[in-house]
């Protein structure tokens, strides 16, 4: 009787198997399905849909709200309101800032013109005084007042951007005249010839240039001039004013450039009337080629 007992109740245990699984399992497929149905969904955009969508949010995060008394725009999101927001000035309310009459500009035009001349003069008076007149070449031309310096025996030894003393006393009384004018930007600019160099302080022209721009920066500073106007750039050999083929040519690339530019553009009739043959090159007769200076046989045989 009593083994008859035992064997029932271990039928009974075998009927109920542990099935728990099953949850886990369901929801595995409950995950995997709504995966599917959002790898559908995203596959293929239905695109009238999404611009519902779209319409909807924008509506929906610009302020719309539910129609309420006069005072409520009954469109908050739609472009009819941001229209009465933003106003978009007229054209004809547009003008430039340098609009102004023909003949004020033309009248700034020739101050500034005769400043130059008074300018350039004193450099040339300057330069005379010294006997240096074989060095430094000045002009006015489309650029402005252009004041070039040959650096060998004058500015700088080779490969050193150390000014010389008979260079600084020039700076100095350049920088005096440059002082006095007060009314333009001076713009300095270091050139070499194509030799290239490789030393420890100047890997390439380019630093060489660069350095020796701002040494003579750094005088006419010291001469008075405003260091607000000041601007030193470095153009390696790239604007050659003669061939590098010979000696001369290269010595007449060794140079440094001080400028000046126009800050009033004239009109064409007034530019052509008001300026002369010796402002328009370094020397009477040199006809200036374009904006970089570049002289021609003339020039290149002195």
């Amino acid at each position: 009787m009593a083994s008859g007992r035992r064997k029932a109740q271990h039928d009974d245990h075998e009927e109920h198997i542990d099935e728990s699984w099953l949850v886990s399992y369901a929801d595995m497929m409950t995950l995997l399905v709504a995966l599917f149905m959002v790898l559908f969904s995203i596959s293929s955009v239905n695109v009238s849909k999404f611009e519902d969508l779209q319409r909807s949010l924008s509506n929906a995060f610009s302020g719309r709200v539910l129609p309420g008394g006069k005072g409520i725009q009954p469109a908050g999101g739609s472009d009819a309101t941001a229209s009465n927001i933003i106003k978009t000035p007229a054209a004809s309310s547009i003008k430039p800032s340098d609009s102004g009459d023909a003949g004020t500009k033309d009248a700034a035009g020739k101050a500034e013109e005769a400043r130059f001349k008074k300018d350039k003069e004193a450099v040339d008076e300057a330069v005379r005084e010294r006997g240096l007149g074989g060095k430094i070449r000045t002009r006015i031309s489309r650029r402005g007042l252009e004041v070039r310096l040959l650096t060998d025996d004058l500015l700088f030894a080779s490969g050193s951007a150390v000014v010389l003393p008979a260079g600084g006393g020039l700076l100095r009384d350049i920088g005096m005249v440059l002082r006095a004018e007060r009314s333009h930007p001076v713009v300095v600019e270091g050139h070499t010839d194509d030799v290239p160099i490789a030393t420890v302080q100047y890997p390439t022209n380019w630093e060489l240039s660069a350095a020796r721009a701002t040494g003579v920066v750094r005088v006419l500073a010291g001469a008075g001039v405003a260091r607000t106007r000041l601007t030193a750039q470095g153009r390696a050999d790239l604007d050659g004013i003669a061939a590098n083929a010979t000696e001369a040519g290269r010595a007449l690339n060794r140079r440094v450039e001080i400028l000046l530019p126009r800050q009033i553009v004239r009109s064409r009739a007034a530019s052509r009337t008001g300026g002369s043959a010796q402002s328009e090159g370094f020397d009477a007769g040199v006809r200036p080629a374009s904006p970089t200076i570049r002289p021609d046989a003339t020039e290149a045989s002195k």
